[in-house]
């Protein structure tokens, strides 16, 4: 009896990471490392025991929809205003710095125009998953390095995700496509303002009444998020827009109500099984046999990042953030916790390859950059400042 090559895969990927991601929280490091080494070993460049990952990739898009859902869940207006502060202008010029850091290393390696702004964009990001982690719950509750550290986070998520609505709308490409730009920018500037006006009107006069009157029955509530999330991401490709666009629009119009946080609650374990697949969709589509062309790009870009990010937040926090006690002292702590790329450079390589707007070996180097990243400044976190896995008990903080 031979076993369906779906489930078999299922069961080689989630097996397979659940190993793996026992041992790299053993060695201290990200989750999401173990993921796309999985998807490395088991696909075609390794061991091709999924030698086709075209649907398991098709399958974690829908990951990225939850994502964006979920990050449009927590846009509350509140917390954009309180961004406005501080963190705002070191979150924009370390973003700037960072962008002119990835398009000098990418133009000085040959990279096209194009793909030099998208190695410049991946470079600005630091990884969500990896500074809220490796932050004790009393640093990140009550302390001013946690509130820093969070703020910029979010300032660099809204970022990001403008960054990927503009390349899931089409709009960055160079050479020639005027009209192609011109025609997308009027269906976009119609389409657009439609459909956030049906989220709105649809959240307050239909969703929001439906909550209120079955919020009894939580299987209920997670089935019309879901349904909400996929309905509206599927009505925006109808005006025009992208999946992606239409998730994190639901999910805004949702994040005023008090049901939000409920909802977001629900869905991140979806999410997270979604993000397995993506990421291990990720590994698959490395090619071993392209990474001698990127080994010394990646490698130079992973050392700037892991130098220059620290210094650049260093003097960011020192010239333009109130000069009170914690954060003088704080200020390079701050900085080695956002001292590595983000999971968004992933996502932002994944998509820009989807769209053509850069080749493999421009893809693969911001893969290799962020692996590298991820691994180092985990280590440097770890090993120097108060974390929930620190190898000492000195370090060691909850």
């Amino acid at each position: 009896m031979t076993s369906d090559p779906v489930l078999f895969s299922f069961f080689l990927i989630f097996t397979s990471a659940a190993v793996l991601a026992t041992l790299a929280l053993f060695t201290r490091q990200p989750l999401i490392v173990a993921y796309i080494a999985i998807g490395v070993i088991l696909g075609p460049s390794a061991t091709s025991l999924i030698s086709d990952p075209t649907l398991i990739s098709s399958i974690a898009k829908v990951g990225i929809i939850f994502l964006l859902f979920l990050l449009g869940l927590d846009m509350q207006p509140s917390k954009l205003v309180n961004m406005l502060g501080d963190a705002l202008l070191v979150g924009l010029g370390s973003s700037v710095a960072f962008f002119a850091m990835g398009f000098a290393v990418g133009a000085l390696f040959g990279y096209t125009h194009t793909e030099s702004v998208i190695i410049g964009i991946a470079m600005m990001f630091s990884s969500t998953i990896i500074g809220i982690k490796l932050l004790p719950t009393t640093v990140l509750h009550h302390r001013r390095t946690g509130e820093l550290v969070v703020s910029l986070l979010l300032i660099q998520d809204v970022i990001a995700i403008i960054v990927l609505l503009v390349l899931t709308g089409g709009f960055l490409t160079f050479g020639g496509a005027d009209k192609l730009i011109a025609d997308k920018l009027i269906k976009v500037g119609l389409g657009l303002p439609l459909l956030i006006g049906f989220a709105w009107l649809f959240v307050k006069y239909v969703l929001l009444k439906l909550l209120a009157r079955f919020d009894a029955f939580h299987e209920y509530i997670f089935l019309l998020a879901i349904g909400w999330c996929l309905g509206l991401s599927e009505l925006a490709t109808f005006a025009g827009l992208s999946h992606e666009i239409g998730a994190f629009i639901a999910g805004v119009a949702v994040a005023t109500s008090p049901i939000a946080q409920y909802i977001a609650a629900s869905l991140r374990p979806l999410r997270d099984f979604f993000l397995v697949l993506f990421f291990f969709s990720l590994g698959a589509g490395f090619q071993l046999g392209l990474l001698s062309h990127v080994l010394v790009p990646a490698l130079v870009l992973a050392a700037l990042v892991l130098a220059l990010k620290p210094m650049v937040f260093y003097g960011l926090l020192r010239r333009l953030v109130r000069n009170d006690a914690e954060t003088a002292t704080k200020r390079w702590e701050i900085g080695f916790r956002l001292g590595q790329i983000s999971e968004f450079s992933l996502l932002i390589a994944f998509i820009a390859s989807a769209e053509a707007l850069i080749g493999e070996d421009a893809s693969h180097l911001i893969q290799a950059t962020a692996i590298l990243t991820f691994l180092l400044s985990s280590y440097i976190v770890v090993f120097c400042y108060p974390t929930p896995i620190a190898t000492s008990d000195r370090l060691r903080r909850d």
